[in-house]
């Protein structure tokens, strides 16, 4: 992450909103497989929108021109209105690039609100266009707290259920933990709160403990909030100073904290004992689980001394079978029961894979897949995924994905963790701020028991475009995503040459072993130059890729993806390839 900044910036004006890909039900970047024509690698200064609470534990007032909604602690409530009628502004940089017509007006800084007393992003409002500079500010906590924070996520058109608690217990068990919810006063406010609620989970399964319900009407899709609880442990935190430059009326901006002396470790909660009684919930694992507080403060790549590599001889595959991807989604975006994800990964199984990658934590993957995937005996491939601009420790995307992984904690199933996805080539991550990245995964999941390799995956041009020695530094091995389809001079039958030449090349610029984390071949679209889809194509590159290099790729993907656009390609709903290897379901 950036040395001087940590904090995250984008502009929401109004009415747009935030493309927030995580696989949060708008999986479009994150799957994309557009035409790799990226020598040039540009990272832009901005990154997510995201929503924290500022102000006293407990309570959380949105603005007051959202709709209202209603909502009930555990059954079915309304999600928090949109934000559209202001702009959200995380800021990292010491200004954002304003038109030349544009008259910058320096404007004091008198908009902070009452005293910081807990380290939630400090809400600065700018009423009119100019430039702003906010102090830094430090918060030192002596105690642990816990308050009403959230988290905004991009869903579709349709009826999705956010949020909640999600446990899982081996039998009869009485949960009680505090969830985040939304209450609605008379006056029509809706506001978020932690309560402490029962649950009853009658018998041994997977339960979601105060999920919000929210129904989506509009054809494009829309970011909503959702409550979250989030706990900062003892320690002093700073936000520091920014200057920005905003072009909008009523833009608030929020300046996030990071901790900058290690806080005291905060106790894990213990499991469900095996009797039926009343015990604390473990912590969330789902899409918006609460995020945790930073245990270290970031440090720069060039300080940082490589590690030993870790142990990678699980790696790959005994024969010309490895791995599949594969994403809990069913063909309307939506996330799929856990009976569907065991009877897919039972498929994946019985067709000769050993492995299967997921991209994220959302849609309750580890729970789903990693039960589907211990009881196919399978392995894992985890991944922190990144999906807009600035992968900085502090984002809550970033630390909710890490809180699930360390609270699942089935590490001995775990081959390989995956930090970003094509970060840099979307210019999502600067070579430091991946490095950086790379370092406090490590060093996060290694205290929780991980001992594994790590490492992160692009498209070769974006390993070319850049010096990145210290990535390569910070990983165990070198990966790639390589999709022969894009490569104009390449037919079906040269696949296998033309992947197993890509990993040549990432494998030589970081002197590392490496694997291809997603190759694959459409079965419908347009065609580039000699790359021609279509079934019988699909059939042809993928037995060559297996016959080249089958044991070091993972093959991309399970099903076909009709949620997602067609692309300039008209291909990108056409990956499918399970019926190929025999993956029937």
């Amino acid at each position: 992450m950036k040395g001087t900044i940590v904090a995250a910036a984008a502009i929401l004006a109004g009415g747009a909103s935030a493309n927030r890909v995580h696989h949060r039900h708008l999986h479009q970047p994150l799957f994309e497989k557009r035409v790799h024509n990226d020598t040039e690698i540009c990272v832009p200064g901005c990154t997510t929108i995201w929503t924290t609470i500022t102000g006293p534990a407990g309570l959380y007032t949105p603005p007051a021109t959202a709709v209202p909604t209603t909502s009930s602690v555990i059954t079915t409530s309304e999600a928090l209105p949109t934000l559209s009628s202001s702009s959200l502004v995380f800021s990292n940089t010491s200004s954002i690039a304003v038109p030349s017509t544009t008259e910058v007006v320096v404007v004091p800084t008198t908009t902070s609100q009452g005293p910081i007393t807990v380290p939630t992003p400090i809400q600065q409002t700018c009423p009119t266009p100019g430039t702003y500079t906010f102090p830094a500010t430090t918060v030192v906590l002596t105690e642990t707290k816990t308050v009403c924070g959230a988290s905004s996520t991009v869903v579709p058109s349709g009826t999705h259920t956010l949020g909640g608690v999600t446990t899982v217990v081996e039998t009869a068990t009485t949960v009680v933990c505090p969830v985040a919810t939304t209450k609605t006063a008379e006056n029509g406010v809706v506001t978020s709160v932690v309560e402490l609620t029962t649950y009853v989970c009658p018998s041994a399964g997977t339960y979601t403990i105060a999920p919000i319900t929210t129904t989506v009407t509009d054809s494009e899709p829309v970011t909503v909030v959702v409550p979250v609880v989030e706990t900062y442990c003892p320690g002093t935190y700073s936000a520091p100073a920014v200057v920005t430059t905003v072009t909008e009326t009523n833009v608030v901006v929020y300046c996030p904290f990071t901790a900058v002396e290690p806080p005291v470790p905060s106790t894990q909660a213990p499991e469900p004992t095996s009797e039926p009684t009343s015990v604390v919930a473990p912590p969330p694992v789902v899409s918006v689980a609460p995020p945790v507080s930073e245990v270290k403060p970031s440090v720069t790549s060039s300080s940082v001394a490589p590690k030993p590599t870790a142990p990678t001889s699980n790696l790959g595959g005994k024969g010309d079978k490895w791995a599949m991807t594969y994403t809990p989604f069913t063909q309307d975006g939506q996330c799929k029961p856990a009976a569907d994800v065991m009877t897919d990964i039972k498929a994946i199984a019985k067709a000769g894979f050993t492995t299967l990658r997921v991209y994220s934590t959302d849609c309750d993957t580890l729970p789903s897949v990693g039960a589907a995937a211990e009881a196919t005996g399978l392995r894992l491939i985890l991944g922190i995924f990144i999906g807009t601009v600035g992968c900085e420790n502090g984002s809550p995307d970033v630390s909710e994905q890490i809180a699930a992984i360390k609270s699942w904690g089935r590490f001995d199933m775990v081959d390989l963790v995956v930090v970003g996805n094509e970060a840099l080539f979307n210019g999502f991550c600067s070579v430091g701020q991946l490095t950086d990245l790379i370092h406090h995964v490590k060093s996060e999941l290694g205290s929780a028991g991980y001992s594994g390799p790590y490492t992160t995956t692009d498209v070769v041009s974006a390993w070319q475009a850049n010096d990145v020695s210290s990535i390569c530094n910070a990983i165990d091995v070198v990966a790639c995503n390589a999709h022969a389809y894009f490569n104009a001079n390449t037919s079906p039958e040269q696949a296998g040459t033309f992947v197993a030449g890509q990993l040549e090349i990432v494998e030589k610029i970081c002197n590392k072993p490496g694997f291809v984390m997603e190759t694959g071949w459409p079965t419908a679209g347009e065609c580039i130059g000699k790359a021609c889809p279509g079934r019988e194509q699909q059939r042809t590159a993928l037995a060559a890729i297996k016959q080249e290099l089958g044991k070091k790729v993972v093959f991309f993907s399970f099903t076909d993806d009709h949620w997602k656009q067609p692309g300039s390609c008209n291909c990108e709903q056409h990956w499918g390839c399970g019926e190929i290897f025999g993956a029937q379901i």
